[in-house]
């Protein structure tokens, strides 16, 4: 229930519809006991057992209500048939059973209707919070979670809670009141028989709650295997080139085969004990009958304390306890198997995000002198990345971070663009630390061109447009020709409205890095971070989009992360990183004349 709780704020906006579906189950509930209770006058007029009544009968109070009901209804019926006759009576009752079942089913579908808005609004809404908050969590989350694993929440999981969890709403209203509502009615036939029914219902309860027992934990490890497997398409599909390329089709199916086959043995597993629930229910169900038709008969035809038309009409109640309590056996099943769906969808959803704008945080939207790195310190997990790394960068100036794999370069722009947050020291622009300002403004203020062209399958327009959604054609036109990328894009089939494919797929390495470019050149933002921008470009390519990137950081402060040397001689400072430290800086000329670990990258590239 602690789960049914925190899903409650989701439902909030859909009350009216909650409070319909209660409304129209609690109509439900009671005329499908009127329904029971309106065979006894048809029968006793059909086996000629009415009592004869000619004497309206007077309201004495509350507690006289169900003799003053009996007298009422003898005196009609009597009244009635004498005057029209037994068959007019008879068609009476018929009508009032026919009336009286067809407002029981009318109700039923008003309620389920009712419901239908509550699942689907909750669906959407879980939907789009579950999307909402992978937005917004950092990058480390997902650094330690399967994209498969976070795709089966948002899927399976979510829709396991409409259907499952949410028969919780059905367990607390309809059948209960079914229940509550027949046990009166049969209280009013037979006080006696119903409280021998009452001595057999818990013994059937326990025998059915056993066999729920483990079927949370085993639908936790099949969700679990769920996102397993939808993990296994997601890296095969994005790595098909490789797993083709290397023959390893057959070690990729054994995976996901495997995978598959613990879902199969799991789903069989909690499907058979589900399905044990319908039967189980109904047998504990039909022996509590056998034993009402026992006793009960005794009391009509050995004890004469119960007439038969009442008896028939509690076996029908009794049997109608039977449908609601087989759907509350079931609905337990169903909530447990939604329980564990709902744990998978909260621990995202209540998943602290510790880089969030602060409140009232600074508002920047220019750049006016420098980027001041302090001290920083900064570790993935246990490992140590940077250790009291610090940088003063000027407005107009180009840095570029140059150093071996590892060393820390690109951890550098992950810092400044707050995906994460460094473990001591600070990052301030213009005196304000980074964590003191909108993460949208400064975000706002840079420009990234990753080493992986990340691109989205959609036109080349609304990926260059990104960063500016407002943008005409005639800018992203520009934007293209000063990363080189209207020379192809020109001869595509629709121009910039051409779909590019999953990821890109219909553009080479060259073509997609460039459209990258484009897209931090229209974004024009005070602050550029090119992290191996020219990494997957051809060398005439890269000659091209080389001249065009410094004539982009003219007036504008860069920081470059390069791995080629060649592209960034040019740079105001080179930072040679070693290990997390800085090990020289200078401009190039300097750093050559040094005859240290930079010239030792030159000349190794140069032999190259």
């Amino acid at each position: 229930m602690s789960n049914f709780k925190k899903i409650l704020p989701f439902i909030f906006p859909y009350k009216r519809y909650a409070y319909l579906n209660i409304f129209f189950n609690v109509l439900y509930a009671l005329f499908s006991t009127l329904s029971f209770m309106s065979l006894i006058p048809m029968m006793q007029v059909l086996f000629d057992q009415t009592k004869r009544n000619t004497v309206m009968p007077t309201y004495t109070g509350i507690w006289e209500i169900k003799k003053f009901g009996e007298d009422y209804l003898s005196y009609y019926i009597t009244t009635i048939t004498d005057t029209f006759g037994v068959g007019y009576t008879l068609s009476i009752m018929v009508a009032v059973i026919i009336s009286i079942f067809l407002l029981k089913n009318f109700c039923d579908y008003m309620a389920m209707f009712f419901i239908t808005f509550l699942r689907n609004g909750i669906l959407k809404d879980m939907r789009n919070a579950m999307y909402q908050k992978t937005l917004e969590l950092p990058l480390s989350f997902f650094s330690e979670k399967r994209k498969g694993d976070v795709i089966s929440r948002i899927s399976a999981d979510v829709n396991e809670v409409q259907t499952s969890f949410l028969s919780i709403l059905e367990l607390i209203v309809k059948e209960p009141l079914t229940i509550i509502f027949t046990i009166i009615a049969m209280l009013a036939i037979s006080p006696q028989l119903t409280l021998f029914v009452f001595v057999f219902i818990p013994v059937s309860g326990y025998i059915i709650s056993i066999i729920g027992k483990q079927l949370k934990k085993k639908s936790t490890r099949a969700q679990q295997e769920q996102g397993i497997f939808l993990s296994t398409i997601e890296e095969t599909l994005g790595g098909l080139k490789v797993v083709k390329g290397y023959n390893a089709e057959k070690y990729f199916g054994e995976v996901f085969r495997a995978s598959t086959q613990r879902f199969f043995t799991l789903s069989n597993s909690i499907g058979n004990r589900q399905n044990l629930a319908s039967p189980m229910s109904e047998f504990m169900g039909i022996m509590v009958i056998a034993i009402l038709l026992w006793y009960g008969g005794n009391m009509v035809l050995i004890e004469k304390t119960l007439n038969g038309a009442s008896f028939i009409a509690y076996m029908g109640l009794a049997y109608n306890i039977l449908t609601p309590a087989k759907s509350i056996s079931k609905a337990s099943y169903s909530v447990k198997k939604g329980n564990a769906a709902a744990e998978r969808i909260l621990e995202i959803l209540t998943q602290e995000n510790p880089i969030t704008s602060k409140v009232n945080a600074v508002e920047k939207n220019s750049f006016e002198s420098n980027i001041d790195i302090q001290n920083i310190n900064f570790k993935y997990e246990k490992e140590s990345v940077l250790i009291d790394f610090s940088l003063h960068i000027k407005k107009g100036q180009t840095v570029a971070l140059v150093g071996q794999s590892g060393s820390g370069k690109s951890t550098i722009a992950n810092l400044l663009t707050r995906f994460y947050d460094v473990n001591k020291g600070s990052i301030a622009i213009d005196g304000v630390n980074i964590k003191d300002m909108n993460l949208q403004s400064l975000r706002g203020l840079m420009g990234l061109v990753t080493q992986d062209s990340i691109l989205f399958n959609d036109t080349i327009k609304a990926n260059i447009s990104l960063g500016k959604p407002n943008a005409t054609d005639k800018e992203i036109i520009e934007a293209l020709k000063i990363a080189n990328a209207y020379e192809f894009v020109k001869d595509l089939p629709k121009g910039i409205y051409t779909n590019i494919g999953d990821s890109g797929n219909k553009l080479s390495g060259g073509q997609k890095q460039r459209l990258s470019i484009a897209r931090a050149v229209l974004k024009n933002p005070p602050i550029m971070i090119l992290d191996e921008a020219t990494s997957a470009l051809d060398t005439e390519s890269e000659k091209f989009v080389q001249v065009a990137l410094e004539n982009m950081m003219q007036n504008r402060t860069s920081i470059v992360i390069a791995h080629r040397l060649s592209t960034i001689q040019k740079a105001d400072t080179i930072v040679v990183m070693k290990k997390g430290k800085i090990a020289e800086q200078g401009t190039h000329e300097e750093l050559i004349a040094l005859n240290g670990a930079y010239n030792k990258l030159v000349m190794m590239q140069s032999f190259e």
